[in-house]
């Protein structure tokens, strides 16, 4: 059985898209980061003239918001494997679009659809990453922003659809750091404004059951070089520990 809370927050999504209402919050204005403040929207995480993205130094999220409702958003996680604890994956996601306020106080983000990208990257299973475009429309039933009592700074709390919270994010820029809010990769069938996806607004999930639906960009983009040298790294060290192990052995036994 659907929750009324769920009802309610779909509800107020349609209504929205049907009367075209773009009813931004000046609350949320300007570039949020999650604790590392590595990762942040802009030039600096995704590059779209050449296509490319750039691997930040630590893993967290990042979101802009402009005053006239438009917004970005930047994604780099790490994604365990308890069944091989060897092979942890990591994924790097970029989409901008409209956003609104919608009369419940939830917001709803209607991404530019062929402007969204994924980097996935697998070293167990691909020896490059795969690079995908990137499409997810978002429904957040709340949000708070008040200054942190800790850190004493403007502080962002979403709140996903069914309640659970985002990782708090902290104001870095305002204005916001973002790229330009238009449609940045234009295709033949792209009008240029926010696609209208049936995609149900939820969080991200990060399985390789969901990767299907992806459209692949280029296939064995980059080459996962280091992953592999910190791997030959290990095993070299792991065999010259045990050979000197070895040798002062038998020093031991004859000297």
């Amino acid at each position: 059985m659907i929750s009324s809370t769920a009802l309610l927050l779909t509800g107020s999504v349609l209504i929205s898209l049907a009367t075209g209402q773009n009813n931004p919050d000046p609350q949320l204005t300007g570039t949020w980061s999650s604790k590392s403040r590595k990762v942040l929207t802009g030039p600096g995480f995704y590059d779209p003239v050449n296509d490319k993205m750039f691997e930040p130094e630590l893993t967290g999220i990042s979101y802009s918001f402009t005053d006239d409702g438009h917004y970005e958003e930047a994604y780099y996680r790490a994604i365990s494997n308890p069944a091989q604890p060897q092979c942890p994956q990591g994924i790097m996601q970029w989409q901008h679009g409209e956003y609104t306020k919608n009369a419940n106080g939830s917001l709803s983000l209607t991404p530019l659809s062929v402007d969204g990208r994924q980097l996935l990257s697998n070293p167990c299973a691909y020896s490059n990453s795969i690079y995908t475009r990137y499409n997810q429309s978002e429904l957040f039933a709340k949000f708070q922003v008040y200054t942190d009592p800790y850190h004493n700074v403007p502080r962002l709390d979403l709140f996903n659809f069914d309640g659970s919270p985002v990782n708090p994010m902290y104001l870095i820029n305002k204005p916001p750091q973002m790229l330009p809010t238009q449609t940045l990769n234009p295709t033949a069938s792209s009008s240029g404004s926010p696609a209208s996806t049936n995609k149900p607004k939820a969080k991200r999930d990060f399985s390789s059951d969901n990767l299907a639906g992806f459209t692949p960009m280029r296939d064995q983009t980059i080459p996962m070089h280091r992953q592999k040298a910190m791997t030959a790294n290990a095993d070299k060290w792991w065999w010259i520990g045990v050979g000197m192990t070895g040798i002062g052995g038998v020093g031991y036994f004859f000297f």
